[in-house]
């Protein structure tokens, strides 16, 4: 790994992240939230862009002030170019485009699905990086997938959601159980006083691969609207136990083709990326896998798994080395192929 310095950007969603990594290692990650999006109970695109751009020239400052680099030190510009929200991508890639014109260093677009899978090789982010090919169980409230990771760049979707993501699922559980925005770290946090065996809910039946979380959702509210007709305060005196038990339902659903496509293709090395990667159920199961399985697993640290620009510098450091940079008439895209 080179010595190269460089500033990633992140944008994609809700989150304003600057970071600055040196070789694998990284020096700052600074993060901005919205917390304007919990009163309408998730993202509003139109506040989210506007969030980003009073956050970051602030952010990209406190990156170089942490990391105690100039910014004339840096080599390149890392930023998401996709996919994500077209208005909130657009600040952070116009803003890349700006100082990388203004510091005459290159510019690295940056595929944020692949940012989050390869923010395993961030040297602290495991104690040791995976190894060619491996399982990467990629679950967000964006997209949930499974990628068989051949090498850093030569990565295949082998299973994906056909309708919700995992993540989103949560919330949408959340708004049916009056939970404040975003829903999956509260039942998350919830779910430890409940008992997870207290209720089942309804489970899909895909053949490959895939996934389906729409059933689980319409599962859980037709059960929530018919124990309410019989017992008004059902969700308040049970609500441990509902989140213990959707959880366990939702990290079931990621574990059973996680399990089956580990089979399949004989890959013992798998790991989990993505927010909802930081749910302590999820990581639960992946330990107990590691030793009923004989899975090496890895589980990034918590700052790797949520948006963040310590991924995307990662990738741009990756991508710095093979000399793949792009020009200034590179533009957003909110949707990007892995």
């Amino acid at each position: 790994m080179s010595d190269s310095i460089i500033l990633g950007i992140e944008s994609s969603c809700d989150d304003t992240s600057a970071a600055i990594i040196k070789g694998n290692t990284i020096l700052s990650n600074i993060a901005a939230n919205q917390e304007i999006h919990n009163e309408y109970g998730g993202v509003v695109p139109e506040l989210a862009s506007r969030a980003h751009q009073q956050n970051i020239i602030p952010v990209v400052e406190k990156s170089f002030v942490k990391a105690n680099i100039q910014q004339n030190a840096i080599s390149a510009i890392g930023f998401t170019r996709g996919p994500g929200l077209l208005g909130s991508l657009l600040v952070g890639t116009s803003f890349a485009k700006s100082l990388a014109m203004s510091l005459n260093v290159p510019l690295i677009e940056v595929n944020h699905l692949q940012a989050h899978i390869l923010a395993h090789f961030i040297d602290d982010a495991n104690p040791v990086p995976p190894t060619f090919p491996f399982l990467c169980l990629t679950v967000s409230g964006g997209h949930t997938m499974i990628v068989l990771v051949k090498d850093y760049f030569d990565m295949e979707i082998i299973g994906k959601s056909i309708d919700d993501a995992a993540g989103e699922a949560f919330d949408k559980i959340g708004k049916i159980l009056n939970l404040d925005y975003p829903a999956g770290p509260i039942i998350d946090r919830l779910a430890k006083e409940g008992n997870s065996d207290a209720f089942q809910f309804n489970k899909p039946r895909l053949e490959n691969y895939d996934y389906s979380f729409s059933g689980v959702k319409t599962s859980v509210l037709y059960f929530i609207q018919k124990e309410i007709k019989k017992n008004p305060d059902f969700i308040k005196e049970n609500l441990n136990d509902i989140c213990a038990s959707v959880q366990k339902c939702i990290v079931e659903i990621l574990m059973n083709k996680l399990q089956k496509a580990s089979k399949d293709l004989n890959i013992k090395d798998v790991a989990i990326a993505g927010g909802v990667s930081a749910n302590s159920e999820l990581r639960k199961v992946m330990q107990n896998n590691s030793e009923k399985l004989g899975w090496n697993i890895y589980i990034p640290k918590f700052e790797y798994t949520t948006d963040n620009a310590a991924m995307i510098a990662m990738v741009a450091q990756l991508k710095f080395e093979r000399g793949e940079f792009t020009d200034l008439r590179t533009t957003a895209t909110s949707k990007y192929d892995l």
